[in-house]
């Protein structure tokens, strides 16, 4: 699963493309897992936009890079998410913890 960054500073923004299921949610937790860490952002926006289709795996990457930025004392926040992806994160009630764009 293929991710881009892009900013640096306090903001950081993680492109997140194709898809996000059991298969590739481990590889993504990690690749998240050592951006945040390299980069200690105060701020991270994962943005879905390229993201083609997401099951409940897709909500584990997200909490986790929730946890993640908490720990660093840091927000995370959700933008440009897809209809089929909005839908899971929806009936999870994910919206709750990740303010969405």
């Amino acid at each position: 699963m293929p991710i881009t960054i892009t900013g640096r500073d306090s903001g950081l923004t993680i492109a997140l493309s194709g898809e996000i299921d059991h298969h590739a949610a481990r590889d993504m937790m990690a690749q998240l897992d050592e951006a945040i860490a390299e980069r200690l952002p105060s701020r991270l926006t994962l943005d879905l936009s390229g993201v083609t289709f997401m099951d409940s795996s897709g909500i584990a990457v997200l909490l986790r890079a929730l946890r993640q930025m908490e720990r660093h004392g840091g927000a995370l926040r959700a933008s440009h998410i897809p209809a089929q992806a909005r839908r899971v994160l929806d009936a999870a009630g994910v919206g709750r913890l990740i303010p969405f764009e």
